[in-house]
C-alpha cells in the first residue's frame, strides 16, 4: 500500500514523525560533533564523519524503515579517491553517510549551511560548500581550495557530477569539478550508483514527507584510473564517465510507476 493510499492524516503523521526524528538527530549530531571537536582540537574528521555522522544517519534510516545494501563490484580503494555518484533523491546524502566511506570529505550545496545543525556539523566534517553555476568564479575558487587541501591531507572526496537532484530516472548533464579534481590529484574515480526504488524515493524534497520503508542498493564500481589524464581532456573524460553512469542506469535503475522512461 502506498502513502497516497493511507490517507492524508497518516501521510502527514509520518511526515511529522520523520521531520521530528531528523531534526532531533541533527541536533544531537551537531552537539556531539562539536563536543568531539573541542576534545580533539577540531582535527579528527574521521571521528566526526566515520563514527558520529555514520551511526546517527544509520539510526535515522532505521527509524524510517530504510535499509542500505552496498553491493561491491570492487572493494573501496586504498588511498585517495574521488567518489562520484548519481543524484536522484534528497535521500542520497543519508545513504552515502551511512556507508561510512573511508577518510572522505563531501561537497554540499552552500545554501544547506542555513540549516544550522547541518551547517555546523558539515563545517566540522570538512565539507566543501559550493556555489551555484551562476557564480562560476566562486565555484572555481572552492574547487581550487579543495585541490590544495586534498593534496596536502591525502583525503578522499565525494561529489555528484550532476550537481543537483535529477528526477525522472535519467542521468543529468555532468559538471567538470569532479574531473578537474581527479585529474589534478591523479586520484582514481570510483563510481557509486544509488538505486532507490520508486516506492521509497522521496524525490527532490528536502523534508522528505514521502520517504517510505524499503531497501536502497548502492553499487560500488571498479575505480577508473586517472594517472594519464590531462586537464585539456576534461570534456572527453567527463563524457566517458557519464556514459558509464548512463549504462549503469539502464542496467540497474529500479523500474516502477513514476520512475520515468
Amino acid at each position: 500500500m502506498s502513502v497516497t493510499d493511507r490517507g492524508p492524516l497518516r501521510r502527514w503523521g509520518r511526515w511529522l514523525y520523520l521531520v521530528t526524528v531528523l531534526m532531533t538527530l541533527m541536533m544531537i549530531a551537531s552537539v556531539a560533533t562539536l563536543a568531539a571537536g573541542v576534545f580533539t582540537g577540531f582535527r579528527d574528521r574521521r571521528l566526526y564523519t566515520g563514527v558520529i555522522a555514520k551511526w546517527l544517519t544509520r539510526l535515522f534510516l532505521r527509524l524510517a524503515s530504510v535499509r542500505v545494501a552496498a553491493r561491491h563490484e570492487a572493494p573501496f580503494p586504498r588511498g585517495q579517491a574521488v567518489y562520484t555518484v548519481n543524484h536522484t533523491s534528497s535521500l542520497d546524502v543519508f545513504v552515502l553517510l551511512a556507508l561510512g566511506l573511508p577518510d572522505v570529505r563531501f561537497f554540499m550545496k552552500g545554501a544547506m549551511r542555513a540549516i544550522l545543525p547541518l551547517g555546523l556539523m558539515g563545517t566540522l566534517m570538512g565539507n566543501f560548500w559550493t556555489y551555484p553555476q551562476t557564480m562560476p568564479r566562486r565555484r572555481a575558487r572552492v574547487f581550487q581550495r579543495a585541490e590544495r587541501e586534498l593534496r596536502a591531507t591525502g583525503e578522499s572526496v565525494l561529489l555528484s557530477p550532476e550537481g543537483k537532484v535529477t528526477v525522472g530516472g535519467v542521468i543529468g548533464p555532468f559538471n567538470k569539478g569532479a574531473f578537474y579534481l581527479a585529474t589534478s590529484l591523479g586520484a582514481p574515480i570510483v563510481p557509486l550508483y544509488i538505486a532507490i526504488p520508486p516506492s521509497v524515493d522521496p524525490g527532490d524534497n528536502a523534508y522528505m514527507p514521502d520517504v517510505r520503508g524499503g531497501i536502497v542498493h548502492v553499487y560500488v564500481q571498479p575505480p577508473v584510473p586517472t594517472r594519464d589524464w590531462k586537464l585539456e581532456d576534461l570534456d572527453e573524460n567527463r563524457r566517458r564517465v557519464r556514459e558509464l553512469f548512463v549504462a549503469l542506469n539502464e542496467r540497474l535503475r529500479p523500474r516502477g510507476p513514476g520512475c520515468g522512461p
